[in-house]
Parts: C-alpha cells; sequence; structure tokens
C-alpha cells in the first residue's frame, strides 16, 4: 500500500520573522510580550518608528514596510484605536530589556538590618560598647534595630527600657533617624534607626593630604608676606 505523500506547503511563522541567514526558533510567540508580525490581529495599525512614515495603515502594507526594512512589526499599544505598532527589531529589543532589567535590579540595594539587643539595666561600659557597633553598622548603611528584652519580671522595669533606648537614639543623632519609636511586643521593645544620607562628613573629616598642607602653609606665608609690605609701606614717610 502507497503511502500518501505528506503536505509539504507554506506554514505560518512560530515568532518574529527570521532575518535573512537566521533560523526560526519554534513555540518563541508563546513566551512574547508582544503581538509581532503576523500574530498581529488588527485591521490596521498606527505605524511609528526610525526610518518610516508614521501614520494609519493596513495591517499587509504595514508588514510589508517592515519587512523591506528587514525589521518586525511589535504591537506595543494593543488597546489603542487603532492599535499603535513599531517597526524594529525585536530580539534586540528584548535584549535590551532584559539587560535594563538586571541593571535595575543590581542596583537596587539590600536593606540590612542588624539587631543590638539591651538589658533593662545594662550598665555603661556595654551600653558604650553597643553604642560603638551602632556607629560603624549605620556608617557601612545597615539599618539598626535596638531592643530591651525582659526577662520574667523585669518586665516590670519597661519604662526604664523605653528610657534606655531613647536615649541609645539621642546618642546616634549625627549617624542615623529613627524610623520607629520604641515599641513594645510581648517581652521585647524595639526602636528602628535609618542611616543618614549625608556623606559629606566624612568627607569633612578626611585628613588634609601632605600636598594639600603645603600648599595651605604656603598660601598663609604668601598673605604674611604681603601683610608685612603693606604695613611697611604705610609707615614709610613720603617725600613732598
Amino acid at each position: 500500500m502507497e503511502k500518501k505523500p505528506q503536505f509539504g506547503g507554506p506554514r505560518r511563522p512560530m515568532g518574529p520573522r527570521p532575518r535573512p541567514g537566521q533560523r526560526p526558533v519554534r513555540g518563541e510567540h508563546r513566551n512574547d510580550p508582544h503581538a509581532t508580525n503576523e500574530y498581529i490581529r488588527a485591521k490596521e495599525v498606527r505605524l511609528v518608528g526610525d526610518n518610516v512614515e508614521q501614520g494609519i495603515y493596513p495591517i499587509q502594507q504595514a508588514l510589508k514596510i517592515a519587512e523591506k526594512l528587514e525589521l518586525d512589526l511589535v504591537e506595543i499599544s494593543p488597546t489603542a484605536e487603532p492599535p499603535v505598532c513599531r517597526v524594529l527589531d525585536y530580539q534586540k529589543f528584548l535584549y535590551q530589556q532584559k539587560k535594563r532589567q538586571k541593571e535595575q535590579k543590581a542596583k537596587a540595594a539590600k536593606v540590612v538590618v542588624k539587631e543590638i539587643r539591651f538589658g533593662p539595666q545594662t550598665d555603661d561600659h556595654d551600653y558604650n560598647f553597643k553604642l560603638k557597633h551602632a556607629i560603624g553598622f549605620l556608617q557601612e548603611g545597615s539599618k539598626v534595630k535596638a531592643y530591651v528584652f525582659f526577662r520574667g519580671r523585669s518586665i516590670l522595669f519597661k519604662e526604664q527600657g523605653e528610657v534606655l533606648l531613647l536615649r541609645f537614639a539621642n546618642d546616634l543623632e549625627e549617624y542615623g533617624k529613627v524610623e520607629m519609636m520604641p515599641v513594645l511586643e510581648g517581652k521585647r521593645m524595639s526602636i528602628m534607626l535609618s542611616p543618614l544620607k549625608a556623606a559629606s562628613k566624612k568627607e569633612e573629616k578626611r585628613p588634609e593630604s601632605r600636598k594639600e598642607q603645603k600648599a595651605r602653609e604656603a598660601s598663609e606665608k604668601a598673605k604674611g608676606v604681603n601683610a608685612a609690605s603693606a604695613e611697611k609701606a604705610e609707615e614709610t614717610p613720603s617725600e613732598d
């Protein structure tokens, strides 16, 4: 029994039209956020893009324009009347979008919260030790969550714990600002501080370099010489 020959006619493209010499990728259109080329269902579209005459075109004419430029027709605003389509390199457009999202994700700084624990009757030595650590955390850009833990009947000293946390925040006012005032949650009373966005303080405290020191001394010496010369000139009597 002879087998019937399979249909060998043209098939519909499975995504953006491939460039000359570029192999199409099957199933690529399923993950595309935009309708492209033959997958645009509108009968006419508003065409925008570089090197094209903007206006409203029948979809077939818009496809021919994109094909002539060896680019894709991409539906960027499907809800408009008529839908807005742009002529561009779709693969390059997707690559740039992913690159931009990756850069934005890398720039998004993760919020780090450092915790510091006190007792309701913390002595000055322990307090100053933890205060020094909190200053370091805030200077490196981390938030500080300080809390007083009340064990057993020490909950009776909650007012003393609140005073301790407010003193802690006051001692750190040059390095951080209070984001959350003392709040009692179960056996813990906590306060949250976030770092100040003033990097100028570090620059003001930067030690003077040897070159800058020499320049400053030379400038002061020159000013002294000029002042002495001016004073001597005033004392010298003028000849009539």
